[in-house]
């Protein structure tokens, strides 16, 4: 048998080619300058979502092919599209295409319809128009025609605002070949034009289907639902949405003020419908906070709500950012928020590439701001949804590629230059946003190392693992705390606010938000222990380092002032107050004898009056009126707690000193182990609280305790808060 002869191998052939980086002069021709200038021309229009009417004469062969709108000036022969692309243009001397009026004609304007089965109706009469070519669908005027073919700062350029089109995510598992993509002949806009749609290829790993809004449900009652909307609120549009930045904006920056502003005074037709009821509907809450509005009859908030439920749900065929906007401010409602439309928005974020890393993007600057803001947001509201319906979250740390925020992401030129007032304003709203992202994913990381399946299976090993796993996250806790800027901290400038919705009184439901995570936190630790596996050592410093944040988390409530209520609350609020009744409850509960048990009804029994003080109209009443509900149902249910044992005060589990002898043995190192490696660890916990009392030290309930939060809170007077309105 003759030897095998040795066959050389081949190096591997690519499939396609790499694209090539971007060219400097592609990369870096966009700058801050370019886009603030864009933004005072009301040409950018990162808010709107949608742009009707349509050509009265067909468009040429070329913008047929391209799929692109087909205008021309007023004196000229060919397209804007054809000029801008070098290629001969066919309709050579047809007449020239006029421009449609941005706020169209009285005919437009009744032509709405408001039957229950409006939506059924639309299925059914777009079902039976003939489909048209995307090209015969117009942008508002020529100016914003023009602007589809401009610079790449330009409606065209971007990714989930375009007018005329939505975007789709290839991921890597699809129908399509990534590998076959960079097959495809890419134009100077780097898109390429398929049977299926249009490539567009944002990054060397990253591209996009973008296909036409026109054959969607319910394109064609955009200009009728927006005029509608409109129609609701007038002549009150803008008095809303003047309310809408004074209140919500600053505590959540999700829509880029200015411009929006800029669109409105143009024509309330350049906004998405479900986007404008929403900020119209939130808006709303505050009506009786403005001089003008308060004496006039409200608008018809439940048509409102009608509408933007119809509405937001055709959005959802051809999602743009504007749709993500819209479900985000919906959420934040009193009672807007739901679990599946927090899972639809995180389903839309994803096909919107919301989750990717869009920092080397070819887009806009300021799309790349807005997208991760909008990314962020999402992401915040996913996990306070997670916690406040003890559901598992949709967004997962290995899908998720969105960088850190800084100033850049936000827009600069939001306010006033003679306005210093409003320009912290501003400015602390963009430091709040960003500071509940972190406190966002220090609660992800609870949810994650504790309240899983998995994780709830693992935690059942005892106390000592889960104060194991607790340790770092509380230090993490405790750093976030300790870094909080001035500019949101609970200081003596925050004492007596004199305006019914100041800027700094929006800085509430974060505080509340920390508390809200201590809780969490705390809650796993107490429902661990067991008094076979631990010693009372122990059981003592994890008992008392509850209380402390019980007790702050009371208190904090209790110095909120009624400009607090009425300024703006993130949707988790409402839960978040309840909680810290609900965490008193499993405290009482879990007490050990019958006299710290009774303090802790007495601590309940004042937050249920503090909450009840602060319950009326004009104060966001559903805030505490929800947490006095979930207070009496939790309490009503310890009446059938067995009577719990006296105890003495030397054997009570809140005797503090034996407490800190056993926590000053663990920590300083003396040789003396008090009580193991469990011991250690709940020391170390104690130790981010300051000195504790003992709920048995304490006479008639009431008092508190000094924790670490003192720095903070210590200049914030008893009296000036809630608890100050109850002898008047």
């Amino acid at each position: 048998m003759s030897a095998p002869v040795a066959v050389q191998r081949m190096a591997p052939i690519a499939i396609a080619p790499k694209p090539p980086r971007f060219p400097p002069s592609r990369q870096g021709s966009i700058t801050l300058d370019s886009f603030h200038s864009g933004l005072r021309s009301g040409f950018d229009s990162p808010d709107s979502g949608s742009v009707s009417g349509s050509h009265s004469t067909p468009p040429c062969e070329a913008c047929l092919r391209r799929r692109s709108d087909c205008v021309v000036g007023e004196e000229d022969d060919h397209c804007v599209a054809c000029q801008y692309s070098g290629t001969e243009c066919s309709l050579g001397e047809s007449p020239p295409i006029r421009k449609r009026k941005l706020n169209g004609d009285a005919e437009d304007r009744g032509s709405k319809r408001s039957s229950p089965g409006r939506s059924d109706n639309r299925r059914r009469k777009h079902q039976q128009q003939p489909s048209i070519s995307a090209a015969t669908t117009a942008s508002s005027s020529l100016i914003e025609d023009m602007a589809n073919f401009g610079g790449p700062t330009m409606l065209k350029r971007t990714l989930g605002l375009q007018a005329d089109r939505y975007s789709q995510y290839i991921g890597p598992t699809t129908d399509f070949e990534p590998s076959l993509i960079n097959l495809s002949s890419f134009d100077p806009q780097d898109e390429s034009l398929l049977a299926r749609g249009t490539l567009r290829r944002v990054s060397d790993n990253d591209t996009f289907l973008l296909l036409p809004d026109y054959n969607t449900p319910g394109y064609e009652q955009i200009t009728d639902d927006v005029d509608e909307i409109e129609g609701i609120v007038a002549p009150h549009g803008r008095k809303l949405i003047d309310l809408y930045f004074r209140v919500v904006h600053p505590a959540f920056p999700i829509i880029q003020k200015t411009v929006f502003l800029e669109k409105y005074e143009r024509s309330h037709r350049e906004f998405a419908p479900p986007l404008l009821a929403a900020v119209y509907i939130l808006a709303i809450n505050w009506w009786n906070h403005d001089e003008d509005l308060a004496n006039l009859p409200k608008p018809n908030v439940r048509e409102l709500e009608r509408l933007v439920r119809t509405t937001l749900a055709d959005s959802m065929y051809r999602p743009k950012l504007s749709t993500i906007q819209a479900g985000l401010l919906l959420s934040q409602r009193p009672e807007g928020d739901q679990w599946a439309p927090t899972a639809q928005l995180v389903a839309i974020g994803q096909e919107l590439g919301l989750h990717l890393d869009c920092s080397g993007w070819k887009i806009p600057p300021w799309e790349r701001g807005l997208r991760k803001r909008l990314a962020w947001a999402l992401y915040m509201q996913d996990k306070w949804g997670a916690l406040v319906h003890g559901r598992p979250s949709h967004i997962f740390p290995s899908n998720w590629a969105v960088q850190p925020l800084n100033l850049n992401d936000f827009p600069d030129v939001e306010w006033d230059e003679n306005n210093n007032e409003e320009r912290i304003e501003i400015e602390r709203g963009r430091v709040l946003f960003n500071q509940m992202v972190h406190l966002s994913q220090i609660l992800a990381e609870i949810l994650d190392t504790f309240y899983t399946l998995q994780a709830t299976k693992q935690c059942a090993q005892g106390v000592q693992l889960v104060l194991t796993l607790a340790k770092p996250i509380q230090l993490k806790l405790k750093d976030w705390y300790a870094a909080l800027p001035a500019i949101i901290r609970m200081d003596s400038t925050y004492q007596t606010p004199t305006q019914s919705t100041t800027p700094a009184s929006q800085i509430g439901y974060l505080h509340l938000a920390y508390f809200a995570t201590e809780i969490t936190l705390h809650r796993k630790i107490v429902r661990s222990m067991d008094e076979s596996d631990m010693s009372s050592h122990v059981q003592q410093i994890c008992r008392s380092a509850a209380k402390a944040r019980l007790i702050s988390a009371m208190d904090f409530v209790n110095r909120l002032t009624p400009a607090h209520l009425k300024a703006f609350w993130y949707f988790a609020s409402k839960t978040n107050f309840a909680l810290i009744g609900t965490f008193g409850s499993l405290l009482w509960a879990t007490s050990p004898g019958r006299e710290e048990a009774e303090w802790y009804r007495r601590r309940l029994g004042e937050y249920r009056w503090t909450l009840s003080v602060s319950s009326k109209p004009g104060e966001n009443r559903a805030l505490t009126e929800f947490a006095m509900g979930m207070l009496d149902i939790s309490t009503g249910l310890l009446k059938q707690l067995p009577e719990k044992p006296l105890l003495s005060r030397s054997g009570s589990v809140a005797d503090v000193e034996g407490m800190r002898r056993g926590s000053m043995f663990a920590l300083g190192g003396s040789g003396i182990s008090a009580g193991g490696s469990s011991l250690s660890l709940a020391s170390g916990m104690q130790s981010g609280f300051g000195s504790v009392q003992s709920p048995m030290s304490e006479e008639g309930g009431g008092g508190g305790s000094e924790s670490s939060d003192e720095g903070i809170y210590g200049n914030f007077s008893m009296t000036s808060g809630i608890a100050g309105l109850r002898d008047r």
